[in-house]
């Protein structure tokens, strides 16, 4: 009996495949649950980023998001405008731009904590188990920067 051969160029063989079809299903999830509350799924992360270090710099959240400025602005102003956050001018170089939390953005951070439990439900899959994933796949990013 001959045994067949793999094809390397298999779709389903492809890791670029994997990791962009489970993202986009998984963001998917996020946005039935952030929807709610008014958030995109890239606005949640710049919460996110906020509520971890508040005040940040555009640069800082930018580089932390791993986004172009010409992206974040756009989900900054929004963010602005819904009343989560605030953006002024640097008082020690006026080149920067600073974003900070109000009231309002402190307080939606309350309402967020569901979201994580929320999808670990969806999944069926347990938070230690998520957790180990996502273990993996910073493992995984840490190494592609490194190329």
């Amino acid at each position: 009996m001959a045994q067949t051969e793999i094809d390397p160029l298999a779709l389903d063989r492809q890791l670029c495949f994997a990791l962009a079809a489970t993202s986009r299903s998984v963001i998917g999830l996020y946005r039935d649950l952030l929807e709610p509350m008014g958030l995109t799924h890239p606005q949640y992360l710049v919460m996110l980023a906020l509520w971890e270090h508040d005040p940040r710099s555009v640069r800082e959240i930018a580089g932390e998001l791993r986004l172009e400025s010409a992206t974040l602005s756009p989900l900054l102003k929004r963010l602005e405008a819904s009343g989560y956050l605030r953006r002024t001018r640097s008082t020690a170089d006026e080149r920067q731009l600073e974003v900070s939390l109000t009231t309002a953005g402190r307080a939606l951070r309350d309402r967020a904590r569901e979201v994580p439990l929320a999808v670990a439900e969806r999944l069926g899959w347990p938070l230690a188990r998520l957790e180990a994933l996502k273990d993996e796949l910073t493992e995984l990013l840490t190494l592609v920067d490194g190329i």
